[in-house]
């Protein structure tokens, strides 16, 4: 719970390197809230059952858009690539498992020209 708050904190902090712990703990949370909240939008009836989405989902989604964001580009740092990597998601099924693969890699050793090593 500890990394969630930190990214909260960090709200629009773009600048620096995330763990791999900090990042992944950070979706894990974001996916557990989602799961919950989807559970009390369908049992309060506050969305359309046919979309699929719920009123408290979508201003959840809206609420941790940006930390989500900005999260994933400090990931990108600290693999010492440029927070645009995020963009090649936008290429269907090849982005998304191209940044995968770049979340899932552990951070340059040392200093990188984004900042120190968080693990320090």
């Amino acid at each position: 719970m500890n990394w969630y708050i930190t990214v909260l904190k960090k709200y629009a902090v773009f600048s620096g390197r995330a763990r791999r712990s900090e990042y992944w703990f950070f979706i894990l949370f974001n996916v557990i809230i989602s799961l919950v909240l989807g559970f009390i939008d369908g049992f309060l009836g506050l969305g359309d059952p046919e979309a699929g989405i719920g009123l408290l989902s979508v201003i959840y989604g809206l609420a941790v858009l940006i930390p989500s964001i900005a999260v994933g580009v400090r990931r990108l740092h600290d693999t010492d690539r440029s927070g645009w990597w995020l963009l090649i998601s936008l290429i269907p099924l090849i982005g998304g498992i191209v940044l995968l693969v770049f979340f899932v890699l552990d951070g340059t050793p040392g200093e990188n020209r984004f900042g120190p090593n968080p693990k320090g």
